[in-house]
């Protein structure tokens, strides 16, 4: 049977399942397990996209240094530039045999396997280097390739970058901790729980229903992405939403859900806008991250960061922290329709809470 939704309902479904709804979440671990996945970017025009999303379900309740503490005490990892709890590495192990067997996937993914083989003498000479050194930069690490990596351009000659993400697919090494922006690599065991290896598909079909609980409702079909997929499959229930094309899944769980609203400010790469096709037809919202653009092409600022107030994007905030002034400098809040008075102080009381969250004096500018 298929489950028929209004945009509100859409809308709502989305919000609560990214914890963005009343009441907060109270724990980080529960928060990321029902997440999944949170983005590791270390840009940090207001702080850390990951501190970032962590703050804007957890509030004051999250600390920065709160998921380098979880790192380094093994319950998150990081695989494939995403937080993960540690224990879902089990969930991966089966793609991580694919990669070190001889089977053809039938796609890029033999042109690399291939490059690795015959640079099989410079993963080994990074393996004996971690073994014997511990968590080390890529820039501490030997490059003895035969074979120079070639792309497009963007890649091309970064020889222990690809040999690292790849040796990261087979399984071979992991992410240790960071050093500012640098990654730390150690050798995998070191770093990932033991853990039983789950098949291939039942593991597919197990992130598809993380990813679902996590989104909502979602495509069952997507443009392939790097890193997590926006699609779910055949998980849920099947979907029509009204006003839109196409065929959705959504998750039973969420359809007799509780709703209290908030305001949530987000951050670029919260995964409630990450998928900007699934934003633009689910909330009807302009966005685009404009760090890449000239300053004179930029609509909302550099690091503008959606505004949500119950289940609707309302608008952008241009801010950034100035923490050599100790201020978290206001530029603009763009409201992209009317904002009633409760809704302005919502959203006032939130940034008052970011700064303070920051510990940054609040200057505001607009």
């Amino acid at each position: 049977m298929t489950v028929e939704l209004s945009r509100t309902d859409a809308h709502r479904i989305a919000v609560t399942a990214q914890l963005l709804a009343r009441p907060r979440p109270v724990d980080l671990l529960a928060m990321l397990g029902h997440l999944t996945v949170v983005q590791a970017d270390p840009t940090a025009v207001v702080a850390e996209n990951a501190d970032l999303v962590c703050w804007s379900r957890l509030g004051a309740a999250h600390r920065i240094g709160d998921l380098d503490a979880a790192i380094a005490a093994g319950t998150v990892v990081e695989f494939q530039g995403l937080l993960r709890p540690a224990g879902d590495i089990a969930l991966f192990t089966a793609e991580m045999a694919q990669w070190r067997g001889s089977e053809p996937f039938g796609d890029w993914r033999d042109t690399s396997r291939g490059w690795l083989v015959a640079n099989e003498d410079c993963r080994r000479d990074i393996l004996a280097h971690l073994e014997s050194e511990g968590p080390s930069p890529s820039t501490a690490l030997p490059d003895t390739t035969v074979v120079p990596w070639q792309s497009s351009g963007w890649n091309n000659d970064r020889n222990v970058r690809m040999m690292l993400d790849l040796m990261e697919r087979r399984g071979d090494v992991a992410v240790a901790g960071r050093d500012g922006r640098e990654r730390l690599w150690e050798v995998a065991e070191r770093v990932y729980p033991p853990t039983l290896e789950v098949g291939y598909d039942e593991a597919l079909r197990e992130r598809a229903q993380r990813r679902l609980i996590a989104l909502g409702v979602a495509r069952p079909a997507s443009t392939k992405v790097p890193g997590e997929p926006n699609h779910v499959g055949d998980v849920g229930e099947p979907a029509v939403i009204e006003g839109l094309r196409g065929r959705w899944r959504v998750h039973p769980a969420y359809l007799e859900a509780p709703w209290e609203p908030r305001a949530a400010l987000l951050s670029p790469l919260d995964r409630l806008v990450f998928d900007r096709k699934r934003m633009a037809e689910l909330f009807d919202f302009d966005y685009q991250l404009e760090m890449y653009k000239p300053k004179a092409k930029r609509r909302w600022g550099y690091w503008a960061m959606p505004i949500l107030y119950g289940d609707r994007l309302i608008g952008k905030l241009d801010a950034t922290a100035d923490r050599r002034e100790g201020e978290l400098r206001v530029d603009r809040v763009h409201r992209d329709e009317v904002w009633p008075e409760e809704v302005a102080a919502a959203v006032t009381a939130e940034i008052e809470a970011l700064a303070d969250w920051l510990g940054l004096a609040l200057v505001r500018l607009d």
